[in-house]
């Protein structure tokens, strides 16, 4: 990729943008510092967060544009490239930036639960729009995490300072929350398409071509990534996006039992399974006996 800056370290990212290093491990940049740039692909090996104040231009994550505009918070998980497209000007990011690396939050309750908060994978039209509210919010816990980096590092420091990017984390669960509600035109009708989705792909040849329907593969055909995709699901169903698949599978296979014309084995084909004992042992633990029980108790 042509123009890609590597930021291995925080250090290297604060350089960057004209910031000091109080901590190696952390920091909050005030992007309003940095030198006007052009637009150009970034790699971060460290998790990062903006809260953007200007639209600089389109940004790139993975292969998806970001539903994007001003008060917009961006995450990124370490390992990551990120690229700003525009017409090639210089503009003046703005804005805050919270980076940390892994190293960080090791051994830490943060460390063990990281990759519950999901939003650090979501891509396509899936940044986080903040209230004037929120982003106070926002601010607030960025500015305690900043008032720890300025105090002299101590016994409590890296504690204070890993508990306050949870809190702030915490916070940002709550805001997605009531984004999936106030957003709901954007999201309109997505349990709906995703019920058609899976009643298409079982009126065709694909589970036998396939297999089974991932929440991978459904989340790619309504063009939105796997975790976010998963997280709107449960939100909007109470179920995760896998219990409804195989709620789904389940309510098919009740239906193509009753035809007596196929085995139990070639309606478990039909459906996506390989084997036969797989689809009996499937069907057993989702329904509560076997397709051959189910099969006589209906006749």
């Amino acid at each position: 990729m042509e123009n890609l800056l590597r930021f291995e370290t925080i250090s290297d990212y604060n350089a960057f943008n004209n910031t000091e290093t109080l901590h190696p491990l952390v920091s909050i940049i005030d992007m309003s510092k940095a030198n006007p740039r052009h637009a150009s692909g970034m790699y971060f090996g460290f998790y990062t967060v903006f809260l953007k104040d200007v639209k600089c231009g389109d940004l790139r994550y993975g292969k998806n544009t970001y539903d994007y505009q001003e008060g917009t918070l961006v995450f990124i998980a370490p390992r990551q490239v990120v690229t700003v497209q525009n017409s090639g000007e210089l503009y003046q990011p703005k804005g805050h930036v919270l980076v940390f690396h892994p190293d960080l939050i090791y051994g830490t309750s943060l460390g063990k639960h990281i990759q519950d908060y999901t939003f650090f994978t979501y891509q396509s039209n899936e940044a986080l729009h903040v209230s004037e509210r929120e982003r106070k919010i926002v601010l607030d816990c960025f500015s305690k995490i900043e008032y720890e980096l300025d105090h002299a590092i101590d016994n409590h420091s890296k504690k204070l300072i890993v508990d306050n990017i949870e809190l702030f984390l915490n916070y940002c669960v709550r805001f997605y929350d009531r984004q999936f509600i106030t957003r709901d035109n954007v999201h309109r009708g997505i349990v709906e398409r995703f019920e058609q989705l899976l009643n298409d792909y079982f009126r065709s040849d694909k589970p036998q071509t396939i297999g089974l329907p991932t929440v991978a593969s459904c989340s790619l055909e309504l063009n939105l990534s796997p975790n976010y995709f998963g997280d709107l699901i449960k939100k909007e169903t109470g179920r995760t996006a896998q219990e409804y698949i195989q709620s789904k599978i389940v309510d098919v296979a009740r239906e193509r039992i009753f035809d007596q014309t196929k085995s139990i084995g070639e309606i478990g084909y039909e459906l996506g399974f390989k084997y036969p004992q797989h689809f009996t042992r499937f069907f057993k633990q989702h329904a509560g006996q076997s397709p051959n029980q189910f099969r006589i108790s209906k006749n």
